[in-house]
This record gives structure tokens, C-alpha cells and sequence, in this order.
């Protein structure tokens, strides 16, 4: 059974989720930096897309030593499986993302699993899903890894491949009070052919302030056969 995808992302009031600067746009405030670690406690797997681990670096990991505690007293790990999708294979091994946290998932293609060779050995499985790269078959991998709730955080690749398959069942969307208006910056998403079009609306299930940041809780419900 596949993964709950659970999609979550910062974004300004015009929807750009970084500026064009070499500095990481902060677009979140302390309470919401707070509740992505609750939400990510709750979670088996966190997934972001190689350019994103590339620029920003990350360690994605769950900072509460509580929520930590809480996860290994229920039988989980004490960190969510950290994973990264690369059609390219071009991952640095020196990423603060292998060496911090629990077990890590990189999904790649025949072409990207020859060019990593083994230089993630001991460091993370690499998992090949053939010629290309396939989101529904890594979360077919995924489920039956006994992963059931997945956290995607970015970047934009990511958050558009995952809503242009049909493939999120829940969107966390933190509004920022920031107006970014540069066009070479990273937006939420790009261009693509969503299903059902601008006439497919979401369900808004929440609606919560964190000082100056307004999350929106969606829920996606399935498409109408009609209108696939």
C-alpha cells in the first residue's frame, strides 16, 4: 500500500519559495519552524529532491529531543527515513544529509545509479527505478518498505511532479507575509498539466495562525471518474 503523501512548503504571498540570492530566503518564523518538526516527528519518511539538497544543504532531521523520545517509545526509529530523488546521480557525499539522522533512501535511474558508483556506500541505499524516474513506483517501493506517511518538502520539482501525478493526499502550505517578485526565483510549483485543471478545488480542512504565518491545511479528495 502506498505512502500517505503528506506535500509541505513555505512560500511567499506571491508564491516563491526562495529568492534568487546565494542566501536561504527564511520564510517561516520560529512557531512554524516548530510545527514542520512536529509534523515531520509524526511522519516515517521525509523526501526532497536533489537540487534542493544541493542549494540548501539540509540536515532534515526531527530537533525535538520529546518528539524523538516519543517516536523510539513507540517502536519507530528516532528519526524518519530521510529520502532524495536524482535522475542525474550528481549527489556531493559531503552533504550534512548523509551524515546526520537515521537511514537514508536515494531513488535514481539506471543512468544515475551507474554515475553514484558506490560513493554512497555505507552511507545510503541507492534504489534505480529504471530508465526514469517513475514517482508512483518510489512510493510503491516506499509502502512496501512499511513507510505510511511521507513528508515531501520540496523543492519545486518535487512539489510539482508529485501534484501533476495525483499523487498528494494532504498539502501544508505556510504563507509568509514576504513579497519576493523575482522571476528568477524558485516558485511552489511549475508548469504542468495538474488533474482536473483549474476546476479541481481542494478542501480546506485548517486554517491556523503562527504570529505573522497563516498555514492552510488542504485535503486532496480523489477526482470524479467524469472528469479524469
Amino acid at each position: 500500500m502506498r505512502p500517505h503523501v503528506l506535500l509541505s512548503v513555505a512560500a511567499s504571498l506571491d508564491g516563491y519559495i526562495d529568492d534568487a540570492s546565494e542566501h536561504r530566503l527564511l520564510l517561516s518564523n520560529s512557531a512554524d519552524f516548530d510545527r514542520v518538526d512536529r509534523v515531520r516527528a509524526e511522519c516515517d519518511a521525509i523526501l526532497i529532491g536533489a537540487r534542493t539538497l544541493r542549494v540548501d544543504n539540509p540536515r532534515l532531521l526531527v530537533n525535538s529531543a520529546e518528539r524523538r523520545a516519543a517516536r523510539v517509545a513507540a517502536g519507530k526509529p528516532e528519526y524518519p527515513v530521510k529520502v532524495t530523488v536524482t535522475a542525474s546521480g550528481e549527489l556531493d557525499p559531503a552533504l550534512r544529509f548523509w551524515h546526520t539522522g537515521g537511514d537514508k533512501l536515494v531513488y535514481t535511474t539506471d543512468a544515475g545509479a551507474d554515475r553514484l558508483g558506490d560513493r554512497l556506500a555505507g552511507t545510503a541505499e541507492v534504489v534505480s527505478l529504471g530508465a526514469d524516474l517513475a514517482l508512483s513506483a518510489l512510493l510503491d517501493d516506499l509502502g512496501a518498505r512499511g513507510i505510511h506517511r511521507l513528508m515531501v518538502e520540496g523543492g519545486t520539482g518535487m512539489h510539482t511532479g508529485f501534484l501533476a501525478a495525483d499523487l498528494v493526499d494532504e498539502l501544508h502550505l505556510a504563507i509568509a507575509p514576504i513579497l519576493v517578485g523575482d522571476p528568477a526565483a524558485p516558485r511552489f510549483v511549475g508548469p504542468a498539466l495538474f488533474p482536473g485543471g483549474a476546476q479541481r478545488r481542494l478542501r480546506l480542512a485548517g486554517v491556523e495562525q503562527l504570529g505573522d504565518v497563516a498555514v492552510l491545511k488542504y485535503l486532496v479528495d480523489p477526482l470524479d471518474r467524469s472528469t479524469r
